[in-house]
């Protein structure tokens, strides 16, 4: 039961294309991505419905967003809960680059 509380690990499976949160053995949610030169376009973003409500796809696109900042990449919100979360958290707009202007 501990693990329901826990915080979701989030891993980059570049295979997918895709960062992935995991509850325990449960893939919880998932931000899909594709890269062009140096953008990371975020894509879609997916809560199973038995992990909605709980802050996994905050703690998803908080690693996600860290990790493309840490690979010294451009952010491109093409999907919307990215691009609220980036409206949210103004430490990252250094690195985001608009659709419009990233593509």
């Amino acid at each position: 039961m501990a693990e329901e509380h826990a915080p979701p690990k989030v891993v980059r499976n570049d295979e997918e294309k895709r960062y992935e949160a995991w509850v325990g053995d449960d893939l919880a949610a998932i931000a899909v991505y594709r890269e062009r030169g140096d953008r990371t376009i975020f894509t879609h973003t997916e809560v199973e419905p038995d992990y909605e409500g709980r802050g996994i796809a905050k703690a998803l696109a908080a690693a996600a967003l860290d990790d493309v900042v840490r690979r010294d990449r451009v952010i491109v919100p093409l999907c919307p809960f990215i691009a609220s979360y980036l409206k949210r958290h103004p430490e990252y707009q250094d690195h985001v680059r608009s659709p419009q202007v990233a593509e």
